[in-house]
Formats: C-alpha cells, sequence, structure tokens
C-alpha cells in the first residue's frame, strides 16, 4: 500500500514530537511551539509572495515576527517537515531554502553577506542540524545530515555527514568521526571553493 503523503500539520507534530521529548501531545505542540506557529504563517506569506502580493507577504511576515520573535522572508522556500525549537532570533533570509527533517534552534541565521542579487543565502538539505547561535552566510550549501555546532560562522560549503564548529567553521567529524586524514581533505577543498568563490 502506498505511503499516504502528511499534511503540514501532521508533519509539525511528529518532527516536534520526535526532536522535543519535552512535547507530550499534539494540542500542545499546535498551541505552544512558536516554531509551529511561525512555519504555519509562513506557509501563507509565501503563498503572497508567489502570487505577487510582496507587501502584503512583507507585512504578514513581520506581524508573525512580533508574535514569535522569528524572522522568515516570505520568499524563503521551506519544505514541510523543518523543526525549530525555540526559536527566538531566529532569521531565514529570502532566498534561503530548507529541505525537510532540518532542526534549527534559537538564534540562527540563514543569512546573506552584503548586497548581491539572485541567490545569497543558504540552501540546507535534508536531515542537517543547525544548532543555536550558528551564523549561515551567503549562498553556501550544507549537506544533507551535516552538523553545525553551536555559535559556528559558516562561509563555505558543508558537505554531507560531516559536523563543522568554530570561527569560521571548520570539519571535525565524518559521519560522527574524528577521521583525520578525511577532515584535512574535505577542508582543503572547501578552503579552495571558498577562495575561488571570492576572487
Amino acid at each position: 500500500m502506498k505511503n499516504k503523503k502528511r499534511g503540514f500539520w501532521q508533519e509539525a507534530i511528529r518532527v516536534t514530537k520526535e526532536n522535543d521529548p519535552a512535547a507530550r501531545t499534539g494540542l500542545e505542540v499546535l498551541l505552544t511551539y512558536p516554531g509551529v506557529k511561525a512555519l504555519a504563517a509562513h506557509r501563507f506569506s509565501h503563498w503572497l509572495w508567489r502570487h505577487n502580493l510582496k507587501l502584503l507577504a512583507r507585512m504578514h511576515s513581520q506581524f508573525w515576527r512580533f508574535w514569535t520573535q522569528i524572522e522568515i522572508h516570505p520568499g524563503a522556500t521551506i519544505a514541510h517537515g523543518v523543526f525549530i525549537d525555540h526559536g527566538s532570533g531566529l532569521v531565514i533570509g529570502e532566498t534561503a531554502i530548507v529541505e525537510t527533517d532540518v532542526k534549527l534552534y534559537h538564534g540562527v541565521t540563514l543569512g546573506g553577506t552584503g548586497k548581491e542579487k539572485g541567490k545569497r543565502h543558504p540552501t540546507v538539505r535534508r536531515g542537517a542540524l543547525i544548532s543555536a547561535h550558528s551564523q549561515l552566510l551567503g549562498p553556501i550549501e550544507v549537506g544533507e545530515n551535516a552538523k553545525v555546532g553551536a555559535g559556528a560562522v559558516v562561509v563555505s560549503d558543508v558537505p554531507a555527514d560531516v559536523t563543522v564548529v568554530g570561527i569560521p567553521a571548520k570539519v571535525v567529524r565524518v559521519k560522527g568521526k574524528k577521521d583525520s586524514e578525511k577532515i584535512s581533505t574535505i577542508e582543503e577543498k572547501r578552503e579552495a571553493s571558498y577562495h575561488a568563490s571570492h576572487l
């Protein structure tokens, strides 16, 4: 039998209960989790944005920013099944893309680096974890199941299945292990890519 696709609310409850042991019931999730409210509001803001009602979309998103302390630009593309824990101070920029099963914590910024046009915010792939107060800047990509440590500043791509920490963020684990040789190879590629994109 084919799996039935879950709707937004079912996914929101599922990911919240899976990721937060304090979430006891679906009703509690719907009534008390600001991340769920912000993501639900974003769906309508994004619809307005796509239908060229940009001022109305911005006004709607700013209203919900006031209530949730989470700022999501109406142009951002966010899949069902994203989990925002606490969320206060979280910012997601206009051209950001966030895939399903991504976890975002309070104080995270998916931001730009200046006044560039076009794609200027991060893409966060399926299953990535972005810890509290991390700053991801520019049109970078965070790969599937990657982890970004708390307070990290990420300015270059993060491959799938690695953990980065620090300012600027450096790879410290590959698939959960400290493999010095692999880490060194990945860091050399990240460094070369960063310098090539800033010439």
